[in-house]
């Protein structure tokens, strides 16, 4: 049977009519207890129902144990529906509440891009680039940048250009470019690195505007990426104008010891608490940050959004029924990413 919503609580199931299953768990990051995630074998299956959590879409996979103790991780074979992420498909099941995003259903002309390879002081290796840019963009014209961490990811798992193409043909965004940065040593560089920071800034954000001619500079990010894109903007006022920052990892001592084994924990909450004890801002740009309401970052993401308001920053805080995806990402995109390029353009209103 496919997975379902039945009344209050969600319903999977596994076929296995031979009994070669020692048992069935399920994989979720949807905050369901550990102690609920194991199937009971009835009729041929092993069945699981477990309370709905706060979350209007829902990405899984099934663990399956052979009896000979190897375990493996598979996809629902009841649900065709499957969605990509840095780990691999995953199953998912679309609560009614759930709609995609309209502007997937468009097929807007798509804008060129090229391959680059950007190199800082500072850093070992290249950091490779696709640098698209909107429909009838000339390299000499002016137009805002948007510099992506994690930007292959990006636009692969969350169709970033398809959204730019999108806004910019309904006329919602200007004519502009995105460099769609791949991370090189992810968990070292976005870690709020002040390396990397000083390399971001002076090294790779100058060759971009050398590359073609720039207007604005925003800056966008997701996890440890979002992390690094303030960190960035924090030592180095004057060169980002806005930043999108999507589940942050704004590590908290008392917060988020959950994640206290990470290699670069101790620095990234020595950075997290530095700005949470600042006084008013240099450079507060506009900020928007989007979190799942139900995701672990969400506490760390709402105190340093009202660090950040308290400094003088226009941060707004995105709370969505999802968690830490690309797709829960990319349903924010529309108004709000929109609505931040358009006030760094404008300018706040009166």
């Amino acid at each position: 049977m496919p997975a379902s919503l039945d009344g209050d609580d969600l319903v999977f199931s596994h076929p296995d009519p031979g009994g070669v299953l020692s048992g069935v768990r399920l994989q979720q990051d949807v905050r369901i207890p550990g102690e609920q995630l194991g199937f009971t074998r009835a009729d041929g299956e092993w069945v699981l129902r477990v309370p709905r959590p706060g979350v209007d879409r829902v990405e899984y996979s099934f663990e399956l144990q052979h009896r000979d103790g190897g375990s493996e991780w598979v996809c629902d074979p009841g649900n065709p529906l499957r969605v990509g992420g840095a780990f691999g498909d995953k199953s998912v099941l679309e609560l009614p509440e759930y709609s995609a995003p309209a502007w997937m259903t468009s097929d807007p002309p798509r804008g060129p891009r090229r391959e680059i390879a950007l190199s800082s002081r500072g850093l070992a290796a290249e950091v490779p680039c696709v640098l698209w840019s909107a429909t009838g963009l000339g390299d000499g014209h002016e137009a805002p940048l948007l510099v992506v961490h994690d930007g292959p990811e990006y636009d692969a798992l969350a169709g970033l250009t398809h959204f730019l193409d999108a806004m910019v043909e309904a006329r919602r965004l200007p004519p502009m470019r995105a460099a769609l940065l791949a991370p090189v040593d992810r968990n070292e560089t976005y870690s709020a690195s002040t390396t990397y920071g000083r390399a971001l800034t002076l090294g790779l954000v100058s060759r971009l505007t050398a590359e073609v001619s720039t207007g604005v500079v925003l800056g966008m990010g997701a996890s440890l990426g979002g992390l690094a894109m303030l960190q960035a903007q924090r030592a180095h006022p004057g060169v980002f104008a806005g930043l999108y920052l999507q589940s942050s990892s704004f590590f908290h001592r008392v917060l988020d010891e959950q994640e206290s084994g990470f290699d670069r924990f101790t620095r990234i909450t020595g950075f997290v608490d530095s700005v949470l004890r600042a006084g008013p801002a240099v450079d507060p740009v506009p900020v928007v940050m989007s979190c799942g309401v139900i995701e672990e970052n969400v506490e760390n993401n709402r105190l340093m959004t009202r660090a950040l308001q308290a400094q003088g920053y226009d941060t707004r805080l995105v709370e969505n029924r999802d968690v830490h995806t690309y797709t829960g990402w990319r349903d924010t995109f529309d108004p709000n990413l929109v609505d931040l390029v358009r006030r760094v353009l404008d300018g706040p209103v009166a």
